[in-house]
């Protein structure tokens, strides 16, 4: 079995999608479909159910991924003590994330990072909640990024970011037009919820709660990516942080309205072990985590030019100088 094939079938889990899995692997639609395709070969039964939106996994799915998360991670322990016993421990940053985090966004500043610090290995995985903190505290990641980040004596949070929350509708809901509505318009509409356990959810209930108002819950999630496929399919409604819905309202699948007299918010934390010293590689990430992802295109662009300028002042260009060109049709 080909590892890469593991790799890609779990990204298609954890993201809830081939496309976003694709993204984060830098590799085609396809690609990802047909690893998963042939492992469903390989073992005779099917992973993924396909018919279903969101799709879910399989029972035979539920043990394989938990089985393939559990060798990667053995995999990689492996090439680390093989480099440790070599004297070649790498210097690297591990950052463990939640799902909603946003990926596109993460995807900007680890290729930021890279291009700064090329000799650096940045390695990003994205868990469950508590899969994060549990990293975190078993050393298995040097930071994390999870929403409503807390403290206690083995670990210590710094503010990232703080998220509006929305309401999120499909294009033909009766609120869809609206840019804002009052939270009461919402009573007992067909609810698309976070599952129970996560504090985002609890926040949320609290919020309705204290508004007096009662949606009514008929879908549960674990991850944002499958909240927005249920809305997308006209299952209900869900409340979700602005920045993760970006791409499906360009996109025009999904909608946003705005809460009226009403300021909830996200907060997004940077969680770490308490230690005497912070790696330099780690706190450079932290650095720039802090930047706005926008100035990366400007400094791309400006590192560019610069090149560019170069190159055609460069004695050597005039060595390979060429008569006009003809144009052609």
């Amino acid at each position: 079995m080909h590892l890469r094939n593991a790799e890609l079938f779990c990204d298609v889990v954890i993201h809830g999608s081939f496309s976003k899995a694709a993204e984060v692997r830098r590799v085609s639609q396809s690609a990802a479909s047909q690893a998963v395709h042939t492992l469903e070969k390989r073992l005779g039964t099917q992973l993924i159910d396909r018919s279903k939106r969101p799709f879910e996994l399989t029972p035979a799915g539920e043990i394989y991924f938990d089985g393939c998360q559990q060798l990667l991670q053995s995999f990689e322990d492996v090439e680390e003590q093989v480099r440790s016993a070599v004297g070649k421990t790498k210097n690297r940053v591990r950052i463990a994330a939640i799902y909603s985090v946003g990926l596109a966004q993460m995807h900007e500043y680890v290729e930021q990072f890279q291009e700064l610090y090329p000799d650096v290995s940045v390695s990003l995985d994205y868990l469950h909640p508590d899969e994060v903190y549990q990293r975190i505290c078993e050393n298995q990641a040097d930071l994390g990024l999870v929403s409503f980040p807390k403290e206690d004596k083995e670990l210590t949070s710094i503010l990232w970011q703080e998220q509006p929350l929305v309401l999120v509708v499909p294009p033909d809901h009766r609120l869809s037009d609206r840019g804002s509505c009052s939270v009461s318009e919402i009573e007992d509409e067909p609810f698309v919820a976070f599952t129970a356990e996560l504090v985002v959810r609890q926040k949320i209930d609290r919020w309705l709660k204290k508004a007096g108002v009662h949606p009514q819950v008929v879908h549960e999630f674990d991850n944002i990516e499958n909240i927005k496929r249920a809305v997308e399919a006209e299952a209900g409604i869900a409340i979700l942080p602005l920045p993760t819905v970006d791409k499906e309202v360009q996109d025009q699948s999904l909608n946003v309205v705005h809460l009226e007299q009403i300021e909830w918010f996200r907060p997004i934390g940077i969680i770490q072990r308490k230690q005497k010293s912070t790696p330099d590689a780690v706190s450079k990430f932290i650095e720039l985590l802090h930047e706005d992802p926008a100035n990366f295109s400007i400094a791309r662009r400006e590192s560019t030019e610069v090149s560019a300028s170069k190159s055609e002042n460069s004695p050597d260009n005039d060595a390979f100088s060429f008569g006009p060109l003809i144009a052609r049709e």
